[in-house]
């Protein structure tokens, strides 16, 4: 059965809830099939997909492409649509066009989008037309360049007062869950304990409603140069596993052992008399 809205914020204080980035059809419909509760068609895809260094370069037209092919596998998870940098910091009336074509083209169910206070006037606008909106505050990664890179954020009363003051405002604004990224654990807890929607954690350690990993860093589909995040636990080694697989390939290529008779289509109607006729014609053709 689909997962909807309410039904995701019902699940706080129930059990935990789980969320995977998704970025196209294949990886889409494995995280549906394993019941994750949530796809986050993420604006990480500007990295582990696309191959930028940061989450700033990736275009609304990019991530609607991925939506598109996320929604196309029809996931009983819910898919929700991360607003990309600059779709949803001018206007109110913007961040809607933005936003609608997420859901009315891309089919997706909800948006995320990063920031607290200063975002008020987008998400209220985002509500009031029924898009359902996901907040994200801590480490933002559109934030990087004002944050000094990507640093854990709320280290001091004064900045974990912020983002407590931000949680509840979102919460108030109609936000059905936060992501809460790179924060202290202690934050995070106390930061649950006093809103009624499920916060999403990241480096947000364990005493949240639910958790999410980018679907690339879970799947180790990554080099062994590359380092993951303190919170990236590694379930398999794909990357390694697929290097070995197109080695194993090359080299029976290389040997003429694959393809092999089971590999390949019988004759038919076609044997060896006839088919030296036909070569005949074929130079007839050809001269």
């Amino acid at each position: 059965m689909k997962n909807t809205v309410p039904k995701i914020v019902n699940l706080k204080n129930e059990r935990v809830i789980s969320m995977m980035t998704a970025y196209d059809y294949p990886s889409a419909k494995a995280v549906s099939e394993a019941e994750i509760d949530i796809i986050l068609v993420g604006d990480s895809l500007a990295q582990v997909v696309l191959g930028h260094d940061d989450t700033l370069s990736v275009t609304i037209d990019e991530m609607l492409h991925h939506v598109k092919a996320v929604t196309n596998a029809k996931p009983t998870s819910l898919v929700v649509a991360d607003m990309p940098y600059m779709s949803f910091h001018s206007t109110p009336k913007e961040t809607l066009y933005n936003a609608s074509r997420f859901i009315q083209e891309g089919k997706a169910d909800a948006v995320k989008l990063e920031g607290g206070s200063k975002r008020k006037n987008m998400i209220e606008a985002l509500i009031d037309a029924e898009i359902p909106v996901m907040g994200h505050l801590g480490l933002t990664p559109q934030s990087k360049n004002v944050m000094g890179g990507y640093k854990i954020q709320g280290k001091t009363l004064e900045l974990a007062t912020k983002l407590l003051e931000d949680a509840v405002l979102l919460d108030q604004l109609g936000c059905f869950a936060i992501v809460l990224e790179g924060v202290p654990s202690v934050l995070a807890e106390t930061i649950s304990e006093n809103i009624s929607i499920p916060t999403i954690g990241i480096g947000a350690g364990v005493n949240v409603d639910g958790q999410v990993l980018v679907y690339h860093d879970l799947i180790g589909m990554k080099s062994k140069e590359y380092i993951d995040a303190k919170f990236v636990k590694r379930y398999s080694n794909q990357y390694e596993d697929v290097l070995e697989s197109m080695k194993s390939f090359k080299k029976d290529i290389e040997n003429r052992d694959f393809p092999t008779e089971n590999h390949s289509y019988e004759a038919g109607e076609l044997t060896e008399e006839n088919i030296k006729e036909w070569k005949k014609e074929v130079k007839k053709i050809l001269s």
